[in-house]
């Protein structure tokens, strides 16, 4: 998650309305984002309490909804004569610690203007110093593949996870596969067989269709979930059941192309005009399916699957598959009353995904829609692809296409339009 503090993101974003739609989404804690702004976690320390049952390193609000700290940091810096810039996640196991990361980092530079700070140093370094606070808190680097900002970014990144870590990579136990990618895509890489896989939504909003459109799913007794244990099941891939992903088609960066021209192309068309637009002439941005493409093992094609692989669920977001086929826009009134009236009836947008069959459905919504979210479980609705910070277009059968909203928009003024400003910014991943 990100906070109302952070470059891009509602102003709306702060503890009481994050509760309120991760319990209409239906996850079971959620990480607070952000905490080496001072005013944030100020605001945390005010509307968290650490729980005192035993659940070590778990906070949680006055209706008892379930946080860990956590943040996300940007690194900038030089490496192998060429520039980095690689977004890491970090989870810290209590208020303390959260306080002695910032007070680290402020070593390096200023963490009051932005939820998501940039320092010039290495990833190397970087994890040296947290370890040094403490063993137990937890770094992921953030949505692996996106090119700008990213441990494997196609113009920022590294080819492997061991020249961006070296002999820190003993302290890196999973990364995050992004909206642009999912499972099958990393288990072509042998380097990363022994990397747990997880993922997140990265919110810049509480929205339903940002917030947890992608999650990570535990078999952990949340009756008795302490940070320890959630760190352990990261750590060790014990109790870690999988992902909950989006279509990689739906990412931002899925596809190579140039948004400019509406140029977006496989990654074979790609290297037929060696990743230059035909149009303009300038260079594409290469997407995350030609990176993988790129540095995948030659004796892992498409559909190889390593014996330790975990489950996952590709899933849609109720909202836009509810958009699509009654050609809304995803926030607009129509959407709402429909959303609400199924969680109404089911309780959760991940119970009307995952569980509701089509009988019940159709009790509470049109058989139209009760086919879609079925479809949509069963990974058969068609996603014309992301490209160069466009976002992918699901293709509902019978859908009238989801229309812009005005919510969108007034966030999208916000977003720097060229790729120069982006990379300035670190924006990409919104």
């Amino acid at each position: 998650m990100h906070s109302k503090y952070a470059r891009a993101c509602s102003k709306d974003l702060d503890i009481k309305n994050i509760e309120t739609y991760a319990k209409l989404k239906g996850l079971s804690i959620v990480g607070t984002g952000d905490f080496t702004h001072p005013k944030w976690i100020e605001e945390l320390k005010r509307d968290l309490t650490p729980n005192t049952t035993g659940k070590t390193g778990i906070y949680e609000t006055k209706t008892g909804f379930p946080f860990i700290y956590q943040t996300e940091i940007s690194l900038v810096y030089s490496q192998g004569g060429k520039g980095r810039r690689v977004h890491l996640i970090v989870l810290a196991p209590s208020h303390e610690v959260a306080v002695q990361i910032t007070d680290q980092l402020k070593k390096h530079g200023r963490v009051d203007y932005d939820g998501r700070p940039i320092f010039g140093m290495s990833c190397i370094s970087f994890v040296e110093e947290m370890i040094q606070i403490s063993k137990e808190i937890e770094i992921i680097p953030a949505h692996a593949w996106t090119p700008w900002f990213a441990l494997f970014g196609s113009n920022s990144g590294f080819d492997s996870i061991k020249d961006c870590f070296q002999d820190q990579l003993k302290h890196i136990h999973a990364i995050e596969t992004g909206l642009s990618s999912d499972p099958p895509m990393n288990w072509r890489l042998s380097q990363l067989d022994n990397i747990n896989l997880v993922s997140f939504s990265d919110s810049h909003s509480y929205w339903p269709w940002r917030m947890g459109r992608e999650a990570t799913v535990f078999s952990l007794q949340k009756e008795i979930l302490s940070y320890i244990q959630l760190i352990k099941a990261i750590r060790t891939g014990e109790q870690l059941w999988g992902t909950i992903e989006v279509n990689p088609n739906l990412g931002k960066y899925h596809a190579t192309g140039h948004r400019n021209c509406k140029v977006c192309l496989s990654p074979a068309d790609a290297l037929k005009v060696n990743n230059i637009c035909p149009q303009c002439r300038s260079k594409l941005t290469v997407g995350v399916d030609q990176r993988i493409e790129a540095l995948a093992d030659p004796d892992r094609p498409l559909g190889f699957k390593p014996k330790n692989a975990k489950e996952f669920a590709s899933l849609i977001p109720l909202s836009e598959l509810i958009a699509s086929l009654f050609g809304k826009a995803v926030a607009s009134k129509g959407v709402f009353a429909e959303y609400h009236k199924l969680i109404k009836a089911f309780g959760s947008e991940f119970n009307i995904l995952l569980s509701a069959s089509k009988p019940e459905l159709e009790s509470y919504t049109t058989p139209q829609l009760a086919d879609v979210i079925l479809l949509n479980r069963e990974g058969k609705i068609e996603v014309k692809p992301g490209y160069d910070g466009v976002y992918g277009v699901p293709l509902v059968p019978g859908g009238k296409g989801c229309v812009s909203s005005e919510e969108e928009l007034d966030v999208k003024k916000k977003i720097p339009r060229t790729q120069r400003d982006a990379k300035q910014k670190g924006l990409d991943d919104f």
